[in-house]
């Protein structure tokens, strides 16, 4: 699994559109989270352009699955494009559906292809000039619970070991959650094991995925 990926951000959609002699390739893109989703997404865009020839769907989980569609079009010239696209800009947990409405004239598979993936790239495009892309990368949080006294030089060994404080709780000593790329959190937990002698003050976290 990849440490970092490019999703579109949460709650939006980006679109973008292609005409090939009258007929129009309409892709829509939207952040998912796993296959529910995409199938939701799917039945929402067939709903919304019920009266459309096809609707081809691509879609890329950030855990490696990802499945398309030709969705009638002749075999390999709609959803392996689309699908190819976004593998393409480096995208995980997105779905696409491209839109097909027919123009009278038949464009070929070369034409299919070019149309399919046109149409793609410009709602990639689309999500890029709006900023709607984020980057999501594997990061373990680290907790550990610190005297007063020590919170200066704590602080700083956070920022020396690439890290970030994300919450600080001061009660009769201080809690800090903190936030490393996944790997780089080993050498924060050794540097904190030697300064505290031996102690292991440190709570290592299961790595997720978040914007870091």
């Amino acid at each position: 699994m990849a440490a970092e990926y490019v999703t579109l951000a949460q709650g939006v959609e980006a679109s973008g559109e292609f005409v090939d002699r009258r007929s129009r390739f309409i892709a829509q893109l939207r952040h998912v989270a796993n296959e529910a989703q995409a199938n939701a997404f799917i039945d929402e865009v067939r709903a919304r352009h019920h009266d459309a020839r096809h609707n081809v769907p691509a879609w890329i989980l950030s855990d490696g699955r990802e499945r398309c569609s030709d969705d009638g079009e002749p075999q390999r010239t709609a959803g392996m494009p689309t699908l190819e696209v976004l593998r393409g800009a480096g995208l995980a947990d997105v779905c696409c559906v491209v839109t097909r409405y027919f123009g009278g004239t038949l464009l070929g598979p070369g034409g299919l292809v070019r149309a399919y993936e046109a149409a793609t790239r410009e709602a990639v495009a689309d999500a890029e000039s709006k900023g709607l892309l984020v980057t999501k990368t594997l990061v373990t949080s680290v907790t550990c619970v610190i005297p007063y006294s020590a919170y200066g030089r704590v602080e700083r060994l956070v920022s020396d070991c690439a890290g970030k404080i994300r919450d600080s709780i001061f009660a009769e000593d201080v809690q800090l959650t903190c936030a490393f790329r996944a790997g780089e959190e080993q050498r924060f937990v050794a540097s904190m094991r030697e300064l505290a002698n031996g102690e292991e003050l440190c709570q290592v976290g299961e790595p997720t995925f978040s914007e870091f």
